[in-house]
């Protein structure tokens, strides 16, 4: 049901990029919610610590004194060396200052607290849905500070969702809107509007089980609310500044779009919640799960972007990967693993792999780091194989969900599995690229563009056209020189590579030993694993993201749980022996987060609103002024946007991995290339195509030197390279072989003579 339609005021500027908005022109709307429990505070025990042996007790200071002698004294507690008080009073600071000297007092009580407090209880789960809530809040109030969501109409919701983002929202609107999910699933499984004139199955070609999970809940959500006559929406009519017209907006979960978002931003805000719980497993303490999560938010902008872009593949399949790689530690750990942990991993792999194409050669480079721990010595060999067969049970599954895509047998992941069950020793690597060639090769998918490939031409300096498509992308460009800076300044760097130095000092310790035969030695190997493999998969995920941007994704995120070992006495209990622990730690905090608020206090400041009129009247005319079985061609993000509001056939979109639809897209493109009118037109009435969606800023952009379109196909195309560009002809006279039939600031829509 939808609720009563009011009236609300919204500014907009007359640029279709984000603008900075008055607080005039946005008015907020009263919310009603539940607050938020607080945590409740554990009372504190004392507890009598035996004295040390062969040492005379000295009388500690009185609180508030404050001298600078000798009398310092420091309990260790016996069993572990690891000093649990060392108290300085002041009188000074408790006199001007008792507040403060109060608060210091708390927080160093609640951080030894954490520190010695295990993985377990109410209290660890209170903390992880304490952060799951407050990076759930956080992410939404970026993504409605951005782009003003709340105050938008359907049609500007949906252009919001730009490139792949509304290909793949276009499938959730399409099951949303059909008579019944059945007819809905079917139809997107038996889809023509996606490259007409051809029949594809979506669901298989473009990882759409998300969407489709969703789409399911939402009408059964809907369903449930309107049999109980419950509203699931309200509505406003939103005044827009002239030339633009009044427009109606929706809330709430009733509206498809705030749905779609909101079950992404819960999803994200549980994989923080999950993110303290593993970083705290991994170092032992509470603590370190809270250095992980404080890593995580000081460094948010080079850890994730779900913030600005919902529907992504890797918003759904990420926090997956989280909980794979937390169960992976789980297993590495533990001595005697229950089938459950094995069940949980591969069920694990296949949420992971199903909504992504990429996370394939991501758990590539997990075999890649588990195969050496398992030569050396890190895993017992039983327990190594187990592994290999839940990540054997998980690819034929999402080989079976994913009606038989042959991508799944032809990867590097599958064949190092493979590959690991016969063969050992150096060997394993280049058996792994013979097998995967080969069975692309007779799979037939040797065509299709993937991660590895993009990696091969960044390190060979290949190009072509379609990587250059790829690689000019900024998101796909090297690691900015600027990064390591940013994550200096939170002392991110450095304290990971302080880390990542100490266990590859242990580890070759620990390899050295392994030499002797010595048994006692072998098992003390074992209870190191799981650091061990952290560490791999550190190295393997740190050039993959200078190589390609976007893989920070998983390098920063890996370096804040690897951030949480500081707090790791395994690896640093030699020094809690000699130096105080919580005054290292605190200042380590107190320093990270001074650069860490700043990142914060610039993500909030981030003040927009999505406003994008010439796509809107390109939009309105398509839908008034041609017929619903127009087809059309033109750039990969508009012909996202076409399909997605319009529901016309169109025949190239931004999901640039098949060999069929790029060999399509190429076609498009040469509108901006230096070919003939003539032979461009005929090419696209072999595509079918009716109309042609040309953009003037395509004809002149240049994101970096060599990545303007007219450079491209200079490469792509040189026997021409002496002919004008055939953009330019076209904006001036389109004629004979085309026919402008619209036009404004930004696009023209040529019809196809």
């Amino acid at each position: 049901m939808v609720g009563q339609t009011r009236s609300k005021l919204r500014g907009a500027a007359s640029e279709p990029s984000h603008f900075l908005r008055s607080t005039q022109s946005r008015r907020r709307r009263r919310a009603t919610g539940s607050g938020e429990r607080e945590l409740e505070k554990e009372p504190k025990e004392e507890v009598k610590r035996p004295e040390l042996p062969l040492r005379t007790r000295r009388g500690n200071l009185t609180r508030g004194a404050r001298k600078y002698s000798p009398q310092r004294i420091r309990n260790l507690k016996t069993q572990n060396c690891v000093p649990v008080e060392m108290v300085r009073r002041t009188d000074l600071l408790n006199d001007r200052f008792p507040f403060l000297s109060s608060l210091l007092e708390q927080l160093s009580d609640k951080a030894q607290l954490l520190q010695r407090r295990q993985v377990s209880g109410k209290g660890a789960f209170g903390i992880a849905a304490f952060v799951a809530i407050l990076h759930w809040v956080h992410l939404i109030t970026l993504f409605e500070n951005d782009r003003h969501f709340s105050h938008l109409s359907a049609l500007e919701r949906e252009m919001t969702f730009r490139t792949e983002m509304g290909l793949y929202y276009s499938y959730f609107k399409t099951i949303v809107e059909a008579p019944s999910f059945l007819q809905g699933l079917w139809m997107i499984m038996n889809d023509r509007l996606t490259e007409y004139p051809l029949v594809i199955n979506t669901v298989k070609r473009f990882h759409l089980y998300p969407e489709v999970i969703l789409a399911f809940c939402y009408r059964t959500f809907v369903g449930i609310m309107n049999l109980f006559g419950l509203e699931t929406k309200t509505c406003w009519n939103v005044t827009r500044i002239e030339p633009l017209n009044e427009v109606q907006s929706c809330e709430g979960l009733g509206d498809p779009a705030c749905f779609y978002v909101g079950v992404i931003f819960i999803l994200n805000g549980i994989m923080m919640g999950l993110f303290f719980m593993y970083g705290a497993y991994l170092s032992g303490t509470q603590l370190g799960g809270i250095i992980t999560v404080l890593c995580y938010f000081f460094n948010h902008g080079e850890a994730t972007r779900v913030m600005w872009t919902p529907p992504l593949r890797e918003s759904f399949s990420y926090p997956f990967l989280v909980l794979q790689m937390y169960i992976l530690t789980v297993i590495l750990r533990t001595t005697n693993n229950s089938r459950r942990h094995f069940i949980a991993l591969c069920l694990s792999n296949v949420a992971f792999m199903l909504p992504w194409q990429f996370a394939q050669f991501i758990l590539f480079t997990q075999i890649a780091s588990l195969f050496p721990m398992y030569v050396v010595g890190y895993i017992e060999p039983n327990k190594f194989q187990k592994i290999i067969h839940a990540n054997m049970i998980s690819v034929l599954l999402c080989f079976v969900f994913m009606f038989g895509n042959p991508m799944y047998l032809s990867s590097y992941y599958s064949s190092s599995l493979i590959i690991t069950l016969v063969i050992q020793g150096s060997a394993w690597f280049f058996g792994t690229i013979i097998l995967k060639f080969l069975t692309s090769k007779i799979l037939g998918v040797s065509d299709h563009i993937r991660l590895s490939d993009l990696i091969a031409a960044r390190i060979l300096r290949y190009t072509d056209f379609d990587t250059l498509i790829y690689t000019c992308a900024p998101e796909f460009d090297f690691m900015e020189t600027a990064t390591p800076v940013r994550y200096s300044k939170t002392l991110l760097l450095p304290i990971v590579v302080v880390i990542t130095y100490v266990i590859f000092k242990k580890a070759f310790r620990d390899i050295l030993c392994v030499l002797c035969a010595n048994t006692y030695l072998r098992k003390q190997l074992l209870e190191h694993g799981e650091i061990i493999f952290h560490t791999l998969q550190l190295f393997a995920f740190t050039p993959l993201a200078i190589l390609i941007m976007r893989l920070k994704l998983f390098l920063t995120p890996h370096m804040c749980v690897m951030a949480s070992l500081i707090c790791s006495r395994r690896l640093f209990g030699w020094i809690f022996c000699r130096v105080r622990f919580m005054p290292v730690i605190l200042s380590l905090v107190t320093v990270m987060s001074i650069q860490g608020y700043a990142n914060l206090h610039n993500q909030w400041s981030i003040i927009g609103e999505f406003n994008n009129l010439p796509q809107e009247e390109l939009i309105q005319w398509i839908k008034y002024n041609t017929r619903p079985d127009a087809v059309f061609a033109g750039a990969m993000p508009t012909m996202a946007s076409v399909k997605l509001s319009t529901l016309h056939p169109i025949v190239n979109h931004p999901h640039y991995e098949d060999a069929d639809l790029r060999a399509r897209t190429k076609i498009v493109y040469s509108a901006y290339s230096r070919k003939s009118a003539k032979e461009v037109r005929d090419k696209l009435v072999e595509l079918h195509v009716n109309y042609y969606i040309l953009e003037e800023a395509w004809c002149v952009v240049r994101t970096k030197p060599g990545c303007s379109m007219l450079e491209i196909w200079d490469v792509e195309d040189p026997s021409n390279s002496a002919n004008p560009p055939l953009c330019s002809v076209l904006l001036k006279d389109a004629r004979p072989y085309f026919t402008t039939v619209f036009q404004n600031s930004m696009y023209r829509v040529l019809k196809v003579n």
